[in-house]
């Protein structure tokens, strides 16, 4: 049976010594023994002990000289103190240079056990954090935001110039370019990484809900607050708010977020009392705002005051060259979580990959790889594994098109022929240009414009 934690004793009285480890034994517990001082650095550089148990007198030594060598070459290892000549000074001494309890002799065996499995559990809290704030460098740090597009370089660089700013960051971006990933990024790579970041989406919230989710309310506020909230910037004092679709926020809202912006201070809902916070705030928006602000639809001085760095995400059918990087990474993430095995893509697949518009960006594109690696039948995704709508070159929908010029909707089949032919000419510019009816000039603007050339030169053509 594995043992509920390993333990070192270290004692100069032998007889105690020996009569502690066997009890702890007998409790589950694997113990180690020492009788000095340099008998219990040389167990502790040998062996990793979840806990040592030392006494602070060691015959002509101090049971402090150890404590320190722990918190110095082994700080993930707790030491609790044990004396018989237990005095309120000694305690304090004992927890100032880090340890964990500190108990006097004769001890009780409920209060031994009890200062052993508290500190297990605290070691195991501790270690519990270092994993998840593991987990969240590698899921939210800059390491996870793929692209070699000259384009997204120069964002990285502007994200780690921030990062230790305070400035407030604007990130704009079609829907699913990855505006949560580069807000959450700033924050994991500033001093303000062990703090929290809360993330509020404001366009999900009605206008009188949204304003108690920031800046919580006082009891009695309106009907159903029966006690006091915290809101979203009281939680985030310390850290990192991230404010996305801000542009949806009502004309009373931006107000409110104007005066949060400059003093950062506000006032509850139903309340009369000033908080203040220390919050970096992050913006994000799908939306033109400098059209918005022509419209009337959105304060100039709010725009003005979030627009002071404006992070701006290219979509993903801008930098196609990125494609066969992100679905890779989706790939081998979606393997590791679900535990198939998928090689790759074959050819024909990564092809369609990089021919679709990808309305969806990044967002559409993970979701594309999950489908085609969760229902694939095969150990390589082929083109047959994809949607449909990848494979057959689409990609607007209807909701999509109505919201473009009637140049930008023609444009896809337009763009859709011009491919067809390029590839039943295996790519040669002279016999489409020739196809199609027009002079070689004029085909090779018209694959700029559709953003074909960097398909070319994507697939080496």
């Amino acid at each position: 049976m594995k043992p509920l934690a390993t333990l070192l004793l270290v004692d100069d009285d032998r007889q105690v010594l020996a009569s502690m480890a066997d009890w702890l034994r007998e409790q589950g517990y694997a113990v180690d023994t020492a009788v000095s001082l340099s008998e219990g650095k040389d167990a502790v550089n040998r062996k990793n002990y979840d806990v040592v148990l030392a006494d602070i007198r060691l015959g002509a030594d101090d049971g402090f000289e150890l404590l320190a060598h722990c918190r110095k070459n082994h700080p993930d290892t707790a030491v609790i103190m044990l004396t018989g000549y237990g005095t309120v000074e000694w305690a304090v001494e004992a927890i100032r240079h880090g340890a964990s309890d500190f108990l006097t002799k004769p001890l009780m065996d409920e209060e031994l056990l009890m200062s052993i499995e508290r500190t297990v559990n605290q070691r195991k809290v501790i270690e519990e954090n270092k994993t998840l704030k593991a987990q969240l460098d590698e899921r939210y740090g800059m390491e996870n935001i793929i692209g070699h597009d000259h384009r997204m370089l120069k964002i990285f660089d502007v994200v780690d110039a921030v990062a230790e700013t305070r400035s407030t960051v604007l990130i704009t971006g079609e829907s699913g370019t990855g505006k949560s990933l580069i807000a959450r990024a700033i924050h994991r790579r500033s001093s303000r990484r062990d703090q929290p970041f809360v993330e509020v989406a404001c366009g999900a919230l009605p206008e009188t809900l949204l304003e108690s989710e920031l800046f919580g309310h006082a009891a009695g506020a309106f009907t159903g607050a029966v006690g006091e909230k915290m809101g979203k910037f009281m939680q985030a004092d310390g850290g990192t708010i991230f404010l996305d679709e801000v542009a949806t926020a009502s004309p009373s809202m931006q107000v409110k977020l104007l005066r949060v912006l400059q003093d950062l201070e506000f006032e509850q809902v139903g309340g009369n009392k000033t908080f203040k916070v220390d919050t970096r705030i992050i913006l994000a928006t799908n939306e033109d705002l400098g059209k918005a602000v022509a419209e009337g639809r959105f304060r100039q001085d709010l725009f003005y005051r979030i627009n002071v760095i404006n992070v701006e995400l290219p979509p993903i059918r801008e930098r196609i060259g990125d494609i066969p990087l992100l679905a890779q990474h989706f790939l081998a993430q979606v393997c590791a979580e679900s535990g198939k095995t998928v090689h790759g893509f074959t050819e024909e697949a990564m092809q369609a990959l990089q021919r679709y518009r990808w309305p969806g960006n990044v967002r559409e594109l993970q979701n594309a790889i999950e489908r085609a690696v969760l229902l694939g039948k095969s150990g390589m995704i082929g083109a047959e594994d994809l949607p449909a709508s990848v494979t057959t070159g689409g990609g607007l929908s209807v909701e999509h098109i109505a919201n473009q010029s009637l140049k930008q909707a023609l444009s896809a089949p337009e763009r859709q022929l011009i491919l067809d032919v390029l590839e039943a000419h295996n790519w040669n510019r002279q016999q489409t240009a020739a196809a199609l009816g027009i002079n070689r000039t004029t085909l090779y603007k018209k694959m700029k414009r559709l953003g074909l050339e960097e398909v070319s030169v994507a697939l080496g053509r």
